[in-house]
């Protein structure tokens, strides 16, 4: 969709062409759109082109497809742990030098988990935008109905497979019409995967993002639990859970409790027709989640020109304000503490303390799972999460598997 500039005042503007994803529900096009416009009218001399261009994969695969071509954006908004793809590929610029002299200040505003997938090698590669963790959402009225507390989430995983054994309903005939708890197993399998590793004291690569730790005991170990809270303890579905419709399976209450990005509260705030919580993911040996979602790039190839407008708009979309409103209007976590100071990020957090739970879960998070060849390593780490949750090959099986092919993606950047 193109955003038309501003009249006469504008026929000297800078154009600048954003590729950017969406992968929750609500209407995020519109939000963007909106805020767009916004900064259009604020800055006449720069004319901004924001392109929806799928999920994160997708849009991707278009900025690299374009840049391939000839044809570049200028910024986009992509995976934080595109980083080392699009570094290999020489694709993008340092934000820190372009950022002017008041840019060290501007970028260690940010919470500094946000920004471990953006730094490398002393530099600063990207801005946080839209940006994550995974949290737990839970159906109060369904915990009043099953005997338990709803003001107490589980909060260790043994917790969490006896209170979902509590809250599985069946109907006359036995079978079930509403499960314990669903954690997505497609999309993005490999982020909850990671989840439940960092909860067992296990991380899954290394910072020079060339090796990765899928086949370790305590990995194993953390996909065996999530198969058998479905194989074992009948809580879960068997089989995939989809990403994109368990929102909705939550929202019609076809389960009690369900793992997914905290950047779906406000549609699932807008959506549920009972009372809900949020929690931390439930701990192992540590409560633990990876961030996850969208930082801002701005590409090698655009000019000194558009690169200083680049930064102009990045500035303002991530500024308090405007980091309090993307917030709120998506459930993304605002990417800076002083977001949180805003008065109207003050007033919505009092009435809605859900929507500060992603945010404080930041101090257990970690970098998400970034390497070199993302998109192939995801891939791989993904079918094996298939594989084992559908039940084709064990956990060890396929983790193995995933760590042989993994090895030999990223043998070539050791």
């Amino acid at each position: 969709m193109t955003l038309a500039g501003f009249g006469a005042s504008a026929a000297h503007a800078v154009d600048l062409t954003m590729y950017y994803p969406v992968s929750v529900g609500g209407p995020v096009t519109k939000i963007i759109d909106d805020m767009v416009q916004r900064f259009q009218k604020e800055n006449p001399d720069i004319k901004v082109e924001a392109v929806y261009a799928g999920n994160y994969t997708d849009t991707m695969t278009k900025a690299m497809t374009a840049m391939k071509g000839g044809q570049p954006p200028q910024l986009s908004v992509l995976f934080s742990t595109d980083l080392f793809t699009l570094m290999d590929e020489k694709a993008i610029v340092p934000i820190d030098e372009i950022a002017g002299s008041d840019g060290k200040q501007w970028l260690d505003s940010f919470y500094p988990a946000f920004m471990e997938n953006g730094r490398i090698e002393g530099k600063t590669w990207s801005v946080p935008f839209q940006r994550s963790t995974i949290v737990l959402y839970y159906n109060k009225d369904a915990f009043k109905e099953a005997g338990l507390d709803p003001e107490k989430p589980p909060t260790t995983w043994a917790e969490m497979a006896e209170m979902a054994k509590k809250l599985v309903k069946k109907d006359a005939s036995g079978n079930v019409t509403r499960w314990g708890v669903e954690i997505p197993s497609t999309g993005y399998g490999y982020w909850m995967l990671q989840a439940l590793a960092i909860e067992n004291g296990q991380k899954l690569m290394n910072e020079a993002g060339t090796k990765v730790f899928f086949n370790e005991k305590k990995t194993v170990d953390a996909l065996q639990y999530w198969v058998d809270l479905s194989t074992k303890e009948g809580v879960m579905p068997k089989g995939a859970i989809e990403w994109g419709t368990l929102r909705t399976d939550f929202l019609e209450g076809k389960t009690a409790m369900m793992w997914h990005t905290t950047g779906n509260l406000t549609a699932v705030k807008e959506g549920a027709k009972f009372d809900f919580g949020v929690a931390m993911l439930p701990a192992k040996e540590q409560r633990g989640s990876p961030t996850g979602g969208g930082n801002f790039y701005i590409f090698k190839s655009a000019s000194p020109e558009q690169q200083q407008a680049a930064v102009k708009f990045i500035r303002w979309m991530t500024a308090p304000e405007q980091a309090a409103e993307w917030s709120i209007k998506t459930g993304y976590v605002a990417v800076t503490p002083a977001a949180y100071e805003t008065e109207t990020m003050k007033a919505y957090v009092k009435g809605f303390p859900q929507a500060v739970v992603a945010r404080d879960q930041l101090q257990h998070a970690v970098a998400e799972l970034s390497v070199h060849d993302n998109g192939r390593i995801y891939k791989i780490v993904n079918d094996a999460v298939q594989a084992a949750v559908t039940g084709s090959q064990s956990p060890k099986e396929a983790l193995d598997s995933a760590q042989k092919q993994s090895e030999r993606v990223l043998s070539r950047y050791k």
